[in-house]
């Protein structure tokens, strides 16, 4: 009957495994190449570029949910100083691993795609890989903490590391839930 039915999910749902949530530190290259638009965020925003980079990379963000491309985390708890508008007409190709802004939002592009998000920096740990279980890195409830990578150097190193399978972006479980920054 309909009503063992909904009896049975219940019961599913309330044995069913709840991940704790995690905190993904994802090293990040800010200005030049790799972003693009620091310069035109910290403009908006009325403070330096390396202001830009201390609060962007000085919170814990949300991940709201998980779209528009496959692990693509929409990120909540971006500073309102840094909130910038979308580009006026979208790039064609944004690369992996791009950090943006787009509005009261940050993100991270997983793979290549179209974007009218403004870019401030790159991370070369992959958010999405199709043949990884689970294939996102990061999913809803997660946070994602950006720390600045010093030098091209090192992103050079940690973007070599990766593809030899010897690094892995550090994780923490989240110890007070709802701690992203204003």
């Amino acid at each position: 009957s309909l009503v063992e039915i909904v009896k049975q999910a219940d019961l599913d749902l309330n044995s069913a495994r709840m991940d704790i949530p995690k905190v993904v530190t994802l090293p990040t290259f800010y200005g030049g190449k790799h972003g693009p638009d620091l310069d035109y965020v910290a403009e908006n925003a009325g403070v330096s570029p390396g202001e830009v980079v201390d609060l962007h990379s000085g919170i814990d963000y949300r991940v709201y949910m998980i779209g528009f491309t496959p692990g693509f985390p929409y990120l909540g708890g971006l500073s309102e100083k840094l909130a910038t508008p979308r580009l006026d007409t979208p790039r064609v190709r944004i690369p992996a691993g791009s950090v943006g802004i787009a509005e009261s939002q940050t993100g991270v592009y997983p793979s290549a795609s179209p974007g009218g998000w403004r870019l401030i920096g790159r991370t070369p740990v992959r958010l999405f890989e199709s043949g990884r279980i689970p294939p996102s890195l990061v999913v809803a409830g997660d946070y994602i903490r950006f720390s600045a990578i010093g030098s091209k150097a090192e992103y050079i190193d940690i973007q070599a590391a990766i593809a030899s399978g010897d690094y892995r972006p550090q994780t923490e479980p989240v110890i007070s839930p709802g701690s992203e920054g204003a």
